[in-house]
């Protein structure tokens, strides 16, 4: 790292010693669900691109500090934010603020697993954006951490509880509602294609063969990097281009996927477990750069099974189907009558839908770390098999892949020192 090791051992020490007052934040000292009058909760974002800097306005939040390796970024976030934010570079030193409530974490993946459980150790309650982590491991470590810490934590995308899903012509709840029912038989095979507009992402993939070029002035390469592998610096791998390379992302799949499937994994009844099966129809891919592919297939243990169909191939396909019925896009059905079926049945367990009643009631948000990692290793597995261009079986217990030790070498990334998790 280009930052010296005296700055960061002052650093760690000095957020070691916060941490230790901060496990419980401030708004909670007059008990579960209280705030002060006086007080309100406060947030520090990490990674102030286009993400962290559209995220400022929050529930009536104030932002107390923003934190970006590029200077340019900070000095957009803090024009924005208020002159009085401070901005930082080196995200250790917001972790270290005990008057920070809320991090909210807006970096590229291959810093989320990371970020997050060092902001779990420093007391913070956690808003993270999507995918949850970059590898399945890490969301073992950042889900044992959340928990050993006792923070609340939010995974941001947000169709399993609120908004029209896409391309669908209605929320999540109807269709939740009739899974549960039973109506349409069981197993049950959803189907996300073009028709509900997940292939406006599908041909994201990375340029082969990056030349060198000089680092800007106004970026820390090195510290954007961090545990990734060093790579010669490229336009093409940082800020909004990132995406199309294993190094950082998973490409389409990875920055889009858990919008799409998380919702799924809820209606199926999911949120506790992951497919046993992964089948993939795709091109060999580079080893650098990721690229496309045709057909994802998840099969769980109970033969209900999540189908990517990224070339939008069967433009007929149902979004759910069972042996009893099926229903398409415009919520359109077999099922006679659906809609006043719908209003006859039972209201799902209601949820927390806003993040700010979870950090102050003390109780898990809809999306959080739990359920959110089950719904990013649905993305990580397809990202595992794209990459190895093989089908895979997999262990949702365990959580590791079955005979396949080329396929649980990805599992957990070596990562480059000092960073670990």
């Amino acid at each position: 790292m280009n930052k010296k090791t005296g700055r960061r051992d002052f650093i760690r020490k000095s957020a070691t010693a916060a941490f230790a007052f901060t496990i419980i934040p401030r708004h909670v000292f007059g008990g579960s669900g209280y705030t002060a009058p006086s007080d309100q909760l406060t947030k520090g974002i990490i990674g102030v691109g286009g993400m962290g800097r559209g995220h400022i306005p929050y529930e009536g939040t104030p932002v107390l500090a923003v934190c970006d390796v590029d200077s340019k970024h900070l000095e957009l976030a803090r024009s924005k934010a208020g002159k009085d934010v401070s901005a930082y570079s080196d995200f250790r030193e917001l972790l270290a603020r005990p008057d920070i409530d809320i991090v909210h974490i807006a970096t590229p993946p291959h810093w989320h697993g990371i970020m997050a459980k060092m902001a779990a150790e420093a007391g913070k309650d956690i808003w993270c954006e999507k995918p949850m982590t970059r590898t399945i491991g890490e969301g073992m470590e950042v889900v044992k951490a959340v928990k050993k810490y006792g923070r609340m934590f939010r995974l941001n995308t947000w169709f399993r509880f609120k908004d029209q899903f896409y391309g669908l012509g209605t929320t999540v709840k109807p269709l939740k509602k009739l899974i549960d029912s039973g109506v349409l038989g069981w197993p049950l095979k959803v189907t996300v294609s073009g028709v509900t507009g997940y292939n406006w992402k599908f041909y994201w993939s990375g340029e082969h063969n990056l030349e060198p070029m000089p680092v800007p002035a106004h970026l820390d390469y090195d510290f954007w990097l961090g545990p990734a592998p060093y790579k010669p610096y490229n336009p093409e791998r940082v800020h909004s281009k990132f995406r199309g390379y294993w190094d950082y992302d998973g490409g389409g799949l990875g920055d889009m996927g858990q919008h799409y499937l998380d919702p799924v994994q809820y209606m199926l009844g999911k949120d506790d477990t992951s497919p046993v099966r992964v089948e993939v129809d795709a091109p060999q891919q580079h080893y650098d750069a990721v690229g496309s592919w045709r057909r994802i297939e998840y099969t769980y243990a109970d033969g209900c099974k999540i189908v990517l169909d990224g070339e939008n191939a069967d433009k007929d396909a149902a979004y759910i189907e069972g042996p009893e019925g099926k229903i398409y896009k415009g919520f359109r059905s077999t099922i006679p009558d659906v809609h006043k079926l719908v209003d006859s049945l039972p209201e799902p367990e209601p949820q927390i839908a806003t993040f700010s009643e979870s950090v102050i009631s003390r109780k898990k948000f809809a999306l959080n770390e739990e359920n959110g990692h089950r719904s990013a290793t649905i993305v990580n597995l397809g990202v595992i098999a794209v990459r190895l261009g093989r089908n895979l079986d997999y262990d949702p217990v365990k959580q590791r892949f079955i005979d396949d030790d080329g396929a649980n070498r990805l599992l957990n990334q070596p990562m480059r020192g000092p960073w670990t998790i």
